[in-house]
């Protein structure tokens, strides 16, 4: 087996416990090579997706330890401490070796912040894909944390980023409409570019992202784009809309949260970028099987009835779906897998399919040969105003201020509310949305304008949105 060596704060040579004792019992990758699949496998078709699912279920729950590459492995003295998302020479808390819990290294797995699947009920209702309390909420890449209060004013200053843990449910539809959204807009920025001096109106599934328009000599002026970045992707992934898809996300994840870094984001199969001794250590495959299982996790839910849909009515009427769309609608049912590369081109380059008006998303089919996605959101960020903007060094004021539309679907489940669940109450989100500059500070002064009475319709309509029942139990019951 390979040979760690650790640093220690002396710079002394020092063999780290776990490899000194490598031949006792639980001494061993959790990782079971029998239970991996590979990328060949998948692509080739050699796999249900059943099959592929229950791999990716494994990368999923697993708590990896430091023979699978947990953590960035010795820490160079030499080196100045990593601060970034993926990290990589990260220091550890008082020096542990192991978890930093501040900027990632928090976690054994993505189980351990995704198990609430509702809130709702007392105690809690556990499950596989779920969200997370406050107690695993992320504190993303801090440099200083004012805990003793030093100008006595009530505020722990905090320059990084506090984030909730979202579910994972509808993953697979989230995707797809992001997908088509951006191959819209890559195909206005392209009439743009074709047309030089006609002002093209970017708009997408009702979506509105500002004008572009190019000049003879192929630039285009990007300073009336709104909501999404200059490049026209649609990230629908992350708080702040950063990630085109669900592989792409768990990269940055992997690495952030337990120093499991993928070798499709590392340099490839051969590469130690954390330099803890272990190459390879999420194989192309492994995300692939990741990926499809996030994606194929079920989609959340609607309770009917009347007084729900008057609540509805009441939601729109105020203007809460202006931001919140109810629901998108798909041009095609299936969802097409690729490799990370160029998300301006969201179709190409695919390696595998699936339907997702099939099991296990089931996802309601339109005539058009799409599906419906009902998950209240635009997915175009927007400006929150002041009383929410973060206070992170690494971001500029409007990144601060900005986020993307978060998806109601479930939200009868999830509290607590908001980026950071600083509400615990759905009525106490929305009154927070009030905030000097917000973007969604009309529809929030209309409800609370509103009678208690019709208040409490348009919130009786948002305990309606629940999560799915007994997630991924057709995997887990068959264990």
């Amino acid at each position: 087996m390979k040979l760690f060596t650790a640093i220690s704060l002396t710079g002394i040579g020092l063999l780290l416990p776990s490899i000194l004792h490598a031949d006792l019992i639980g001494e061993s990758p959790r990782l079971n090579p029998a239970v991996r699949i590979t990328q060949n496998e998948i692509s080739q078709g050699q796999l249900s997706l059943d099959d592929i699912r229950e791999a990716g279920l494994f990368i999923f729950s697993t708590p990896f330890n430091r023979y699978d590459g947990y953590g960035d492995g010795p820490h160079d003295l030499s080196e100045p401490d990593n601060n970034t998302p993926t990290g990589g020479n990260r220091p550890t808390l008082q020096g542990n070796n192991t978890f930093l819990r501040i900027n990632g290294l928090d976690a054994q797995n993505c189980l351990e912040c995704h198990t609430i699947v509702s809130n709702r009920t007392i105690p809690a209702t556990l499950g596989i894909g779920g969200g997370g309390g406050f107690g695993t909420s992320v504190l993303f890449r801090p440099v200083n944390i004012d805990v003793i209060d030093e100008n006595f004013d009530g505020i722990a200053e905090f320059n990084g980023r506090l984030i909730n843990p979202v579910f994972l449910f509808g993953a697979g539809g989230i995707e797809l409409v992001g997908r088509e959204m951006t191959l819209e807009l890559q195909i206005q920025k392209q009439y743009a570019l074709d047309n030089p001096g006609t002002r093209v109106e970017l708009e997408t599934k009702s979506v509105n992202f500002g004008t572009i328009i190019a000049d003879e000599n192929g630039n285009l002026d990007t300073g009336n784009i709104e909501g999404i970045e200059h490049d026209l992707v649609v990230r629908p992934f992350g708080r702040k809309g950063d990630n085109a898809s669900v592989r792409e996300f768990d990269i940055t994840a992997l690495a952030f949260h337990m120093g499991m870094q993928a070798s499709e984001g590392f340099g490839g199969e051969t590469a130690d970028a954390d330099n803890d001794g272990v190459v390879n250590e999420i194989t192309v495959g492994d995300l692939s099987a990741l990926s499809i299982f996030i994606t194929t996790l079920e989609r959340p839910l609607e309770v009917d009835s009347r007084e729900n849909r008057d609540g509805r009515e009441l939601f729109s009427d105020i203007g809460c779906a202006g931001c919140h769309r109810s629901n998108m609608v798909t041009e095609r049912r299936t969802l097409p897998y690729k490799l990370t590369g160029s998300a301006e081109t969201p179709f190409e380059d695919t390696f595998y399919e699936v339907d997702l008006t099939k099991h296990p998303t089931y996802f309601r089919a339109t005539r058009s040969g799409g599906i419906e996605v009902p998950m209240f959101s635009d997915l175009k960020r927007h400006d929150m105003g002041e009383g929410l903007a973060e206070t992170a060094f690494f971001q500029t004021e409007q990144q601060n201020r900005e986020f993307i539309t978060a998806r109601l679907w479930g939200v009868a489940d999830t509290a607590p509310y908001l980026h950071d669940g600083r509400a615990h109450t759905l009525a106490e989100a929305i009154f927070l949305h009030d905030s000097p500059g917000s973007e969604a500070s009309a529809a929030a002064q209309n409800f609370i304008d509103l009678s208690e009475d019709n208040q409490n319709k348009v919130l009786k309509f948002l305990m309606s949105l629940r999560m799915p029942e007994n997630p991924v139990d057709d995997l887990v019951d068959a264990r």
